[in-house]
């Protein structure tokens, strides 16, 4: 058993790390296929298990063990992409197209380093140009910022009817390129006709591309070309936007939008006591879209604070929290007890509301199926669940699973449907 459990362990790691790329509802319908193709190829998946803690049978009908291991997400990304396309089927979630900002800077390097930047249209145009052909929106932040201004002033008292129109304004950029190249103008006079000839040698050029969702700078370049020079400066500065794009593919800036987690604080009011903040820890981290939990402060009178991290970018993040965190831990509460209060920035805060004393609730969390299964396929339950009273507490949290595992034939989920009346 212990070996099974181990195994089963390691299965949901990399079942995890595959909700980075796939939504829970389309990792259940497709469930067979994933576990088929990548969830039982868990031993090359699995860098190393950094932390497994003693198996412990619970008061719910299961063997548990905690396992924290490092996945190699690329090689789970790659085959999915894989299965996708050989098994024609849409896995991997869109993340849409990104906006990214742009703003080079081409002086003379002669001028002293106080003298004010200009901004080089003709660069940022050629840049702008490749990244549109990518199905890119280039934003710019000198309008976004302009438009801010306005609205700033519109929403000042007495102009109401104004600031109605300010919900529709332009939010910043994904990604921000910035650039700087020094060019440095040389004058030669050619024998014997004394024919000066000019060029445009280009000195130094720094590219930096900054994540404005993290802050995290993605790319960062520094250096002195070699025998890049030209006879015209427009040419000069429209090759620079050509070189800066050199940088940049389509593929760059998708990888980076689509973030493998997140981490956000999770602030929860009503729970009782210490031990029963311990299970709901231990109940956040068996739901698939949870990849670590941190259980930081406690107050029974207030608020519980939890470090929650979250697979996947922020998107949809409050319909994630709602249909794959709350909805769950109803179910196995059996009621509405837990209601997602709100979900701004990098906090999320829930409130435990229940009427039933301490030792109450913590049974419930003991005796009753864990909520990750709520949300379990039919197929995951018959791997798990081999008796009729497992498959009874199961069905509590996830009747329609049992009811589809009945209609296969499955002896014990036929057996649950008879024994519980209005199933």
């Amino acid at each position: 058993m212990l070996d099974a459990l181990r195994e089963d362990a390691r299965r949901q790691v990399v079942e995890k790390a595959v909700g980075t790329f796939v939504d829970s509802s389309t990792l259940v319908e497709n469930y067979v296929l994933v576990r088929d193709r990548v969830l039982t190829k868990s031993k090359g998946l699995i860098k190393q298990v950094i932390k497994e803690s003693d198996p412990w049978e619970g008061k719910d009908g299961f063997m548990h063990i905690l396992l924290k291991a490092e996945v190699y997400i690329t090689k789970i990304g790659d085959a999915l992409k894989e299965m996708s396309k050989t098994e024609r089927v849409s896995l991997i979630r869109e993340y849409g197209n990104p906006k990214i900002s742009v703003a080079i800077v081409a002086r003379d390097a002669d001028r002293a380093s106080t003298t004010a930047k200009e901004r080089s249209p003709i660069a940022e145009n050629v840049l702008i140009e490749q990244l549109t052909k990518f199905g890119y929106r280039v934003w710019s932040e000198d309008e976004n910022a302009t438009l801010k201004a306005e609205v700033s002033a519109k929403e000042k008292p007495g102009n109401a009817v104004e600031t109605n129109i300010s919900v529709s304004q332009p939010k910043a950029a994904d990604f921000s390129i910035v650039g700087e190249a020094k060019f440095k103008k040389l004058s030669a006079k050619l024998p014997p006709s004394n024919i000066e000839i000019t060029k445009y040698v280009l000195t130094s050029l720094s590219v930096k591309c900054v994540n404005n969702h993290t802050g995290e700078i993605i790319l960062s370049k520094n250096e002195v070309p070699k025998n890049k020079s030209w006879a015209d400066e427009d040419v000069a500065v429209e090759e620079i936007g050509k070189i800066v794009g050199q940088d940049f593919t389509k593929e760059f800036f998708e990888e980076h939008l689509m973030e493998p987690s997140k981490i956000y604080q999770l602030k929860v009011a009503g729970l009782p006591d210490y031990d029963t903040g311990t299970q709901f820890k231990k109940e956040m981290i068996g739901l698939r879209p949870v990849l670590n939990v941190d259980f930081r402060d406690f107050s029974a009178d207030g608020v519980s604070n939890y470090e929650v991290t979250f697979a996947g970018a922020r998107g949809n993040f409050t319909d994630l929290v709602n249909d794959t965190v709350i909805k769950p831990l109803n179910a196995k509460f059996g009621g509405s007890y837990f209601k997602l209060s709100s979900a701004q920035g990098e906090v999320v805060s829930v409130q435990f509301a229940c009427d039933k004393n301490p030792k109450e609730v913590l049974s419930r969390f003991d005796t009753a199926a864990p909520a990750a299964l709520a949300q379990a396929s039919p197929e995951r339950l018959k791997e798990l669940v081999k008796d009729e009273a497992t498959m009874k507490k199961v069905a509590e949290v996830n009747p329609d699973a049992v009811k589809k595992l009945a209609d296969t034939g499955n002896a014990a989920a036929g057996t649950t449907l008879k024994s519980v009346k209005d199933f």
